[in-house]
């Protein structure tokens, strides 16, 4: 299978260690275009899509495949071994997080360290533990991109973003969901907000980096710091920027928390 056309492979930089950029839900690797830039001197930079995103080849979207988490993980590994590539900084945003860490624990000796953008490792309130969403919440959701995924597109969107004094950021990722295909977007989501990766956290062996965003609809500040004590590896940042995707709102203050993590 060619990888490369698979999952939209682009291959930059001018470094020898390999700089994963994993994108999240309804996204593409156009999102990292602020952050990128900033390590192609040091690092060979990887950015592509997953198989139903961006530029992907969407016929070889599989459903069983993709029912969960894993199957994205596979996504990432097969990337890998096709590149031949070890020792890489993978840097996830949102449920990109979670898939890099779900990779990273199943070939160890590919990754060096993670970074964790807004991570979430499960999104539905239970008893002692703070998600963020009710279980009706996450339901309510799914119903709604099944009855109108574009309506859905352009509420979601700017309550993901914030940064209301900036529309252009919520316009940008409001047009990305409409230009995801609902029926693999909504399977996507399906996969997301039912996860429960809290048991795979002890399991990373690598050094990790936690960026905390303030004022994340998706991913509040107790989520981050429960994965931060369940990773003893960890370093964990709350940023000033608000939201929920600060490489687009706040790439300066995102470059500068990863260079000071890998330096």
């Amino acid at each position: 299978m060619d990888i490369y056309k698979r999952n939209n492979v682009t291959i930059l930089g001018q470094g020898v260690q390999p700089m994963i950029f994993a994108h999240g839900f309804g996204c593409g690797q156009q999102m990292w275009r602020y952050i990128w830039p900033a390590f192609e001197k040091t690092h060979k930079i990887v950015l592509f899509d997953y198989v139903g995103s961006g530029g992907s080849d969407n016929t070889a979207y599989n459903p069983e495949r993709y029912g969960n988490l894993n199957g994205y993980a596979q996504d990432v590994l097969d990337i890998c071994n096709a590149l031949d590539l070890r020792d890489c900084v993978f840097v996830g945003h949102s449920v990109s997080s979670v898939i890099g860490l779900l990779a990273s624990v199943k070939e160890p000796e590919r990754f060096d360290s993670l970074v964790m953008v807004g991570p979430s490792a499960r999104y539905i309130d239970e008893a002692g533990y703070f998600g963020g969403f009710s279980q009706a919440d996450i339901e309510e959701l799914l119903d709604t991109m099944d009855k109108n995924y574009i309506g859905w597109a352009n509420f979601l969107g700017p309550a993901i973003m914030k940064n209301d004094e900036r529309p252009e950021l919520a316009g940008e990722l409001t047009d990305s969901f409409c230009s995801t295909d609902p029926i693999i977007a909504r399977q996507f989501a399906q996969a997301t907000f039912l996860s429960d990766n809290r048991t795979d956290l002890a399991n990373v062996k690598h050094r990790a980096l936690i960026l905390q965003c303030s004022n994340d609809l998706i991913a509040p500040v107790e989520v981050g710091e429960y994965i931060h004590k369940q990773m003893p590896e960890s370093v964990y940042r709350l940023m000033q920027a608000t939201g929920h995707c600060p490489h687009l709102s706040a790439p300066d203050e995102t470059v500068r928390l990863i260079r000071e993590f890998l330096s």
